[in-house]
């Protein structure tokens, strides 16, 4: 695995810019620090994506599952952030680790899975004590954030930042819910191209005969799971069904293997047609 990944930083490393060391700091790779890459490849990291999380990209994956599975029994120590407040730090605290490539490494829960992101410059905030150097030298790296716009990682800076994050392996199937002005619009367009179907998909006798289902809101229907009867058209919502059954007769009259036929038999049809 420690292999894969420092070919991967290899290949990303060939375009773009970095700080110096980058490819020494992959040399002393951890095993820790090679699962964790190893993980974001295996939600749908791509090599190019590979630079902006070595340059402290902020990335978002739907597997909370990866909270626990970093948290490191040697290496990992808890940490202070200002990142996702809507969070029960209480029940699910921000975890740092350090290493030769990543640096500071930090990472954290989200509603729905795991956040990560790694750092140039670890801090200590948050522990009772005097700051230190490396604590300042952190607050320089927040004002080149304030004034770039730009995470600043461990190898460079990166425009993907927690407001603008990279997002792996998304669960399309979460809700999400949409403002009243996008949701009226979307139940407008509905109900017109219901309406044209209504038309167009029958004659228009029978389309009077037969009205589709009167939904009070058709924007219910979507993301909803058809299943057994539920549909549009004109049986959509009527108890219509096939069955069918097995002809054992048609079967056995498909398995039986026909004789070969001579080649003689063959000449003779031809000479009489």
């Amino acid at each position: 695995m420690r292999a894969r990944v420092r070919l991967m930083i290899e290949i990303t490393a060939r375009a773009g810019s970095y700080r110096k060391g980058l490819l020494a700091a992959a040399a002393q790779l951890s095993p820790e620090e090679a699962a964790i890459i190893s993980d974001l490849e295996r939600h749908g990291l791509q090599v190019p994506q590979l630079r902006d999380v070595l340059c402290g990209g902020h990335v978002l994956v739907d597997d909370p599952g990866l909270y626990q599975a970093w948290r490191f029994e040697k290496v990992s120590h808890l940490r202070v952030s200002s990142h996702h407040r809507d969070i029960d730090k209480s029940r699910f605290p921000d975890i740092g680790m350090r290493g030769p490539l990543v640096r500071e490494k930090l990472h954290g829960r989200t509603a729905q899975g795991t956040w990560v992101q790694l750092e140039k410059t670890p801090a200590a905030f948050g522990q009772r004590k005097l700051p230190s150097l490396t604590d300042l030298k952190h607050l320089m790296d927040y004002i080149v954030y304030r004034v770039t716009r730009s995470n600043v990682g461990p190898w460079g800076l990166s425009r993907v930042t927690e407001r603008r994050p990279m997002y792996l392996s998304p669960a399309l199937a979460v809700p999400t819910s949409m403002s009243p002005p996008v949701a009226g619009a979307l139940a407008a367009t509905l109900r017109r191209i219901e309406q044209d179907d209504d038309v167009t998909a029958v004659s228009a006798d029978l389309a009077a005969r037969f009205p589709p289902p009167d939904q009070p809101d058709p924007v219910n229907e979507l993301g909803a799971a058809l299943t057994d009867r539920a549909g549009r058209g004109l049986f959509g919502n009527s108890d219509v069904w096939v069955t069918e059954s097995p002809s054992t007769v048609a079967t056995a009259l498909l398995r039986e293997r026909a004789e070969p036929v001579p080649a003689s038999a063959l000449w003779s049809r031809a000479e009489a047609s």
